[in-house]
């Protein structure tokens, strides 16, 4: 993987890559906040040949973090003194990220947006007992046969992010450990989530109904649902959701999310 240019020391910054001796270092850093460094910790853990890791080190202190998974997603954290040095490192042509919501400027200097425009995404928890569990409609769990039926309601529900989804790609995460669920009218699937869960929290990553299906309580009762299976196991849950999209904020809001964090989200390619 090539996803970096040459590390180097910025002023008393060191710029450094992930590797087994500052493993103890790393998770110290990402478990005092595990739902803001959560895609570090589950693709440094589960998909390790596919991730890359650079630590910002000021004094031997983490100033920041930036994870390169499959050479097309970054996830960024830190100052801005820390994401500038990232930045200049980071050689890919296009990039899906999510970073601070300070470091947008830098960001746009580097790449343009190729999806829509770029956003700020929306991060959600309910811890255990938080919950209120709204189940108001027969849920059903879904498997490889129901494949093809989710790929097609989530490219219906959002043809520009998840236009690209594929039955064999979920068949693919459903063999990686994703759960999904969802209600069906007529024997058809009209209504789908999904659930991941590790040793640190759930997460819910996909939500979608079929646009003649909504507003009728159905994704409220499946984000529900997956909260009941999840408590039984976990004590954090955690939800995305677009801040621009009240109706999603709101439903997972029933159930018990609040608000935690709130980061600049961007499909884009370099200038």
């Amino acid at each position: 993987m090539h996803a970096f240019g040459a590390l180097a020391e910025v002023t008393s910054m060191e710029i450094v890559s992930l590797g087994h001796a500052l493993e103890p270092k790393f998770w110290d850093h990402v478990n005092q906040d595990i739902s803001h460094y959560y895609f570090f910790a589950f693709d440094w853990k589960y998909n390790r040949d596919d991730t890359e890791i650079l630590l910002a080190l000021d004094e031997e202190r983490i100033d920041g973090m930036m994870l390169v998974y499959d050479e097309r997603i970054v996830q960024l954290r830190g100052s801005n003194k820390a994401a500038e040095a990232f930045l200049a490192r980071l050689t890919l042509d296009k990039i899906e990220i999510q970073s601070a919501k300070a470091h947008k400027q830098l960001i746009r200097k580097k790449y343009k947006p190729t999806l829509r425009q770029s956003h700020e995404m929306m991060l959600m928890v309910v811890h255990k007992g938080e919950e209120e569990l709204h189940i108001r409609h027969p849920i059903v769990k879904l498997d490889a046969a129901q494949s093809e039926d989710i790929a097609a309601i989530m490219r219906h529900a959002d043809p520009d992010y998840w236009g690209d989804v594929t039955g064999e790609r979920i068949l693919e995460g459903m063999n990686k450990g994703a759960n999904w669920s969802g209600i069906k009218v007529n024997d058809g699937v009209v209504s789908i989530g999904m659930l991941r869960l590790t040793e640190w929290a759930g997460l819910i990553g996909v939500v979608a109904t079929l646009e003649e299906y909504r507003n009728r309580g159905y994704a409220t009762s499946i984000v529900a649902g997956l909260l009941k299976e999840l408590f039984k196991r976990r004590s954090l849950a955690m939800i995305y959701v677009l801040a621009d999209n009240p109706p999603a904020i709101r439903a997972y809001q029933k159930v018990g999310f609040n608000p935690y964090k709130t980061y600049f989200f961007m499909r884009g390619e370099r200038f």
